[in-house]
């Protein structure tokens, strides 16, 4: 049996980790949190770069984030369902990394594939604590599900302050050269590949952080109700 996570991160494509909680990421593992990343597929029909290059980005990167682990389930980028086998396939994650903590991709998006990833993660999450569901594995359902936010805005439930980490961030983030602002690059321009875009993920940070009283955050929503102990806990 593998080494139980603490929190498991999907992503429906290579660097939407990173795009959207990467700083909380790095502040849970300096605080000795194991963590673990699955991207659904390669991220193969993106318009720049090839499987191959991001390939090698998405390990730059997960090298400089630190992880425990990174792994791919290659579903088909755009045209995964959230089915029965790609149920099972992730049900099979989780039971084996038995995570307290998943986090996955927005509950809707511009990019479609970010909605339908989510959907099938949190499937995925309720199925695989089924014991009629037989994978040859104890089960396991993780206690909390947390949705990062991505392209479009999204009213979060709580934020993180990523002070200390947002260097690393961005760090991370420019490891995908072929993705995003590279002014050497001759491949067609894409949304996400413009001086602006990386403004703009800078500049959520900084409007999340002004919001609640810190430099840059990162937030989420909750698939379920949020339970505190006291009042206290919200300090």
């Amino acid at each position: 049996m593998k080494e139980k996570l603490d929190i498991l991160a999907f992503g429906a494509h290579p660097d939407d980790i990173e795009l959207a909680c990467s700083g909380t990421i790095l502040k849970h593992l300096k605080n000795g949190i194991k963590i673990g990343i699955i991207d659904l597929t390669r991220g193969e029909l993106g318009t720049r770069g090839t499987v191959e290059t991001r390939n090698q980005e998405t390990i730059k990167s997960t090298k400089i984030l630190g992880v425990q682990l990174r792994e791919n389930m290659d579903f088909k980028d755009g045209f995964f369902e959230n089915n029965e086998k790609n149920k099972i396939e992730l049900i099979k994650k989780i039971r084996e990394y038995r995570p307290d903590i998943v986090l996955t991709n927005a509950p809707t998006d511009r990019h479609p594939d970010h909605g339908r990833s989510s959907e099938l993660t949190i499937d995925s999450c309720f199925l695989a604590g089924l014991e009629k569901i037989e994978t040859g594995q104890d089960v396991w359902r993780p206690q909390h599900i947390y949705h990062y936010i991505q392209f479009n805005t999204i009213l979060p439930d709580f934020v993180v302050d990523i002070t200390e980490e947002m260097d690393k961030k961005l760090e991370s983030i420019l490891c995908y050269k072929t993705q995003f602002y590279n002014p050497k690059s001759k491949e067609s321009e894409t949304i996400i590949s413009s001086e602006d875009f990386l403004e703009s993920v800078k500049y959520r940070a900084r409007d999340l952080g002004r919001q609640s009283d810190c430099k840059y955050a990162e937030g989420f929503v909750s698939n379920q109700t949020l339970k505190i102990n006291s009042l206290k806990d919200l300090i």
